[in-house]
């Protein structure tokens, strides 16, 4: 019996790049992360309900934030919330994608991780509602 002795780097296999941009670096990686950025929010914008309807909430609430007479600091804070709620949306959409990838037979575990990713987008909601709640509480009833 002869074992056959390996050295450990021999035992591990060869990576290969994802895509042909993993193995770039520089100007021409991040030129071509922003143009794959731009077609995630194109696909999101095309074939998610929730994120249109979440755009159309945050961009007035964006510029209603901007337009308030509390501090720089509450401003940052109202619109970074508002903010989360649509980078959260685009994670769940992410999952909900890879996970109708992989089967779109019912399983409890697709369940589970598209459940998850919904329940990440209600907090988020649920913390944007409280955090405008805390700032203009002072603002509305001081009129």
């Amino acid at each position: 019996m002869s074992e056959n002795k390996q050295s450990p780097q021999s035992q591990q296999p060869q990576q290969q790049p994802i895509s042909e941009f993993k193995s770039t670096s520089g100007f021409k990686r991040i030129f071509s992360a922003f143009f794959y950025s731009a077609e995630g929010f194109k696909s999101a914008w095309k074939n998610e309900h929730a994120f249109r309807q979440e755009l159309m909430i945050v961009i007035p609430g964006i510029i209603v934030a901007l337009l308030l007479p509390v501090s720089a600091v509450q401003k940052l804070m109202l619109i970074a919330v508002l903010v989360w709620i649509i980078i959260i949306e685009l994670i769940n959409s992410a999952i909900e994608a890879v996970v109708d990838r992989v089967s779109l037979e019912r399983n409890p575990l697709s369940k589970n991780a598209k459940d998850f990713g919904s329940a990440a987008v209600l907090l988020t909601c649920v913390l944007a509602v409280a955090t405008w709640a805390v700032i203009l509480y002072p603002v509305l009833t001081q009129a």
